[in-house]
Parts: C-alpha cells; sequence; structure tokens
C-alpha cells in the first residue's frame, strides 16, 4: 500500500483537516498518478457534512481531479508515464450490465464514486481528490488535451459534464434557443457550452449583477426572473432550459417559457419535492427532466470539445489549507465561478 497525504473530514462536524490514506499499488490495469488540481464542488460540502443518505468517515472529498501519470501497470495502453489526466466522478462500474455496455456507467446500479463510496469488493472505501495522489484503474482515467490548461480544466470533469450531457441528449446545436437559470459553478459552464454548440442562450438570474459575466460567457440574453415582464416576454422562447440551481424555483412560470416539446431539465439537487401543474406541459407537450452526468466516454467526448473550443472553467486557485474558507464562501455564491485546489500546497 501507497500511505498519501491528504486532506479530509473525520465526521459529518468536523472541518476537513489533514490526515493520511492509503492508496493501493498499482495492478496490471491500474494508472497511478500525483495530483496537481482538485477542483472544489458544492457536493463536497453535502457529503462532508452528511447531508446525503450515505456518508462514510472518515471521508477525503474531491471528484475534479487532474495529474500526472507517474507509473502504469503493465498491462495499460490507454496512459504513460507524464501524460496529464482526469478522473471524474467514477472510478469504477459493474462493467456488465447495460448501462455500462452503452457508455453510460452513471446509471450503472454498481458504480463506485470517487469518494463516499466502496470499491467493488464491498469493503474497502474510496478517497477523493484532496489528497497527493492517486491509483484508479485505466478504463476510467481521462486524457487531457495539452490545449487546455490544467487547473482551469479540473472543473470539466465534474461542472463541465453534468452540462455538456444533457445539451448533447436534447440535441443543442444552431439555431436552438437554451435557457440557463443561475449563474454559478455550473451555469457559467452550461452558457459556455452551449453557446459553442450554435445555441442562442439566456441567463435567468434572479438580479442583475452578472450581466456582464454572463455576455462574456457567451450568452446572447440576460433576464432578471424577479421582473414580472421577463416571462411575458419570454413565454414560449426556449427548446430547453438548464435549472443549475439547487433553491426552489417556481417551475409553473419557467414551464411557461418552454417551446412546444420543449424540456427544462433540473440539474441542482433540490433540498424538497418539486411541485408544477401538469397542465402547464400538457398545452405544448413540454417536459421537466433531470440528468445526471456522463458515462467515461461522453466525458472523454466533452474534454476533446472543451480542448476544440478553448472552454475551461473560470476559476480561484486555492491552497489546500484554505478549504474550509473556500467551503463558506461556496454557501455564499461569493466565487466567479469555481475553487480549484493548486494540491503542491499539500506536498
Amino acid at each position: 500500500m501507497l500511505t498519501t497525504k491528504a486532506y479530509g473530514a473525520q465526521s459529518a462536524t468536523s472541518p476537513i483537516a489533514p490526515l493520511q490514506i492509503e492508496r493501493r499499488e498499482p495492478g496490471p490495469h491500474d494508472v497511478l498518478f500525483d495530483i496537481l488540481y482538485c477542483g472544489v464542488c458544492h457536493t463536497d460540502i453535502h457529503m462532508s457534512r452528511g447531508q446525503f443518505p450515505r456518508s462514510i468517515f472518515p471521508m477525503v472529498p474531491g471528484h475534479e481531479v487532474i495529474g500526472r501519470v507517474t507509473q502504469v501497470g503493465r498491462a495499460v495502453s490507454r496512459h504513460k508515464i507524464g501524460d496529464i489526466v482526469g478522473v471524474g466522478c467514477l472510478v469504477d462500474s459493474c462493467r456488465e450490465c447495460g448501462e455500462c455496455h452503452h457508455g453510460e456507467e452513471q446509471f450503472c446500479g454498481a458504480r463506485v464514486g470517487t469518494y463516499n463510496a466502496l470499491e467493488r469488493d464491498g469493503k474497502t472505501p474510496t478517497y477523493g481528490g484532496y489528497s497527493t495522489r492517486m491509483t484508479v484503474d485505466e478504463a476510467y482515467v481521462l486524457k487531457i488535451s495539452p490545449k487546455l490548461d490544467p487547473a482551469a480544466a479540473a472543473p470539466l470533469l465534474c461542472a463541465g459534464i453534468t452540462t455538456y450531457s444533457p445539451l448533447r441528449h436534447w440535441k443543442v446545436g444552431k439555431g436552438s434557443k437554451v435557457g440557463v437559470i443561475g449563474l454559478g459553478g455550473l451555469g457559467h459552464m452550461a452558457v459556455k457550452i452551449a453557446a459553442a454548440m450554435g445555441a442562442e442562450v439566456t441567463v435567468l438570474s434572479t438580479t442583475d449583477s452578472k450581466k456582464a459575466d454572463a455576455q462574456r460567457l457567451g450568452a446572447s440574453d440576460f433576464a432578471v426572473t424577479k421582473t414580472p415582464e421577463t416571462f411575458k416576454r419570454l413565454a414560449g422562447q426556449f427548446d430547453l432550459i438548464l435549472n443549475t440551481v439547487s433553491a426552489n424555483v417556481n417551475y409553473d412560470a419557467y414551464i411557461g417559457l418552454l417551446k412546444r416539446d420543449g424540456s427544462l431539465v433540473i440539474l441542482g439537487i433540490p433540498d424538497a419535492p418539486l411541485s408544477f401543474n401538469a397542465f402547464g406541459l400538457m398545452l405544448k407537450r413540454r417536459s421537466v427532466s433531470a440528468s445526471l452526468i456522463g458515462g467515461i466516454r461522453e466525458t472523454q467526448e466533452m474534454l476533446d470539445f472543451c480542448a476544440e473550443h478553448g472552454i475551461v472553467s473560470d476559476i480561484e486557485i486555492i491552497r489546500i489549507d484554505q478549504i474550509n474558507d473556500a467551503y463558506e464562501r461556496i454557501l455564499t455564491s461569493d466565487v466567479r465561478y469555481r475553487f480549484v485546489i493548486d494540491m503542491a500546497s499539500l506536498t
């Protein structure tokens, strides 16, 4: 085993603090890499504070991981020593079910999360990217193009694929009209990617404080949703609306912004059951749906797309010892738009 420096939580009420973990020695199909950068996701806060159904402690968060390969197993063919690679939200799955065979590992019932999960043996906990190194099966390790800045590419492994996947699934392209609710970690990536796909993008925000940012990121319109006139002006306009916030919103009002056959897709995780009137859907065959992340194949496709179009996340780099302050700033929306930890600060 490889003794590894990390930062993590000992319990749901403890701060993120230094600890040591054990990583496995690389097997025949494994890739060992030194972690260079790790993005900070809102999910890290939920998980480490025990706000999801299952939390395994001690916990090392982090599922937006960028590193440099230092060792590969004898059967590895996809990666070599020195490569810049990434690991997102998954490090394994059953590999046998229909979801896995269709490249949709994120829906596999036996998927293994990068942290706060158990390996397929059912007893070994997984630890995330707030650490100095990681060992992962090559099939779940992604190639990072040299065209991408490694630090700013880290959030693509969660925020990027979370927004890219529904845009691809609902076939967004030239001429599509896309609404994005919220301009945060997810929302700013949705704007960039949808605009690069050729869509006409409107940011739907509660205030006008981010109007200039929305335009810089690629939005063609910006609408303040606290103004009733907004919902009159934009009624029946959108093919797709991505809800990137977890706060409670007026779903009936947003459903009214959809065209015939339009879809409103939930990406942020709401903390209460949703409520909306079915009549608003029936009138124009609209739908309300939700999306998770993406499979390994689609995540690699997203990374290649972002490299081709020069898309990365807008980031603020922090030291690992600033992580607890970063959590509090995320909770007050005091980041534009994603924190990334420079893991050299741990070594």
